[in-house]
């Protein structure tokens, strides 16, 4: 089930401009109307809270795209740990009765849409000036966008449980975002900011401000490659 779990979105799978969406009042009403016969028992999803809501997952996902798994990732230790979407705790306590949970379900999926639409605006206030060459653009740029895009993360995930997890995810999308290989993307976070978190631990600004990771550039010199080259303090 890979292929629904959240942690594994890359970029191109959730990048809104390749993916539209928009929900009014009649669609929300109508997916409302569609989501509720799927939805488990209360008794179903206390017992296996981890795969009774996958028919929600595949029916969202089928419909709208593979971004719609993030749908329950939620703040903390939900279904998925370490999440943002926070009208949606957990199987084991929101899913109560399907006209009560089915608008919940909804509300997560906009949530979690908001959030991924919140995150290209930054990645495109954050992005080189156009026509710069990502290579040839200046370390302080990297080191700033990283930084301010870590605090972001931290502050919607309220720096609970697992909360490091998604925002190296969110470091590597703005570095596809930016043309960088995902491999590339991947290896550039491990070095800048692998090891630096902790659940439940917000990173200092004033740490993040003032800290570098000498190896990291290092590495840059050595690859000629852009990156994150700040080391995010001794959380993140």
């Amino acid at each position: 089930m890979s292929e629904l779990w959240a942690h594994t979105l890359t970029w191109a799978d959730v990048d809104p401009a390749r993916h539209p969406f928009e929900m009014d009042a009649d669609a929300a009403e109508e997916l409302v109307g569609l989501v509720a016969p799927l939805l488990p028992s209360s008794e179903v999803a206390r017992e296996d809270r981890w795969r009774s809501l996958y028919p929600i997952t595949e029916f969202l996902t089928g419909r709208y795209g593979r971004w719609a798994c993030g749908w329950n990732w939620s703040v903390g230790e939900g279904d998925v740990d370490g999440g943002v979407v926070e009208v949606w705790c957990c199987a084991s306590d929101s899913v109560t009765t399907p006209d009560a949970t089915a608008p919940l379900v909804v509300e997560a999926l906009r949530e979690w849409r908001g959030w991924l639409e919140d995150l290209a605006e930054r990645f495109a206030a954050l992005a080189p000036p156009d026509n710069t060459p990502v290579t040839s653009t200046d370390l302080w740029y990297w080191e700033r966008a990283c930084t301010r895009l870590v605090t972001v993360v931290a502050d919607r995930t309220q720096a609970e449980s697992g909360w490091y997890g998604h925002c190296m995810q969110a470091l590597r999308w703005f570095l596809a975002y930016n043309g960088i290989d995902e491999g590339q993307a991947q290896k550039i976070v491990k070095i800048a900011v692998g090891g630096q978190f902790g659940s439940w631990i917000a990173p200092s600004y004033a740490v993040t401000a003032s800290r570098r990771a000498p190896s990291l550039r290092t590495h840059q010199r050595a690859s000629a490659a852009p990156v994150c080259a700040r080391r995010i303090g001794p959380q993140c």
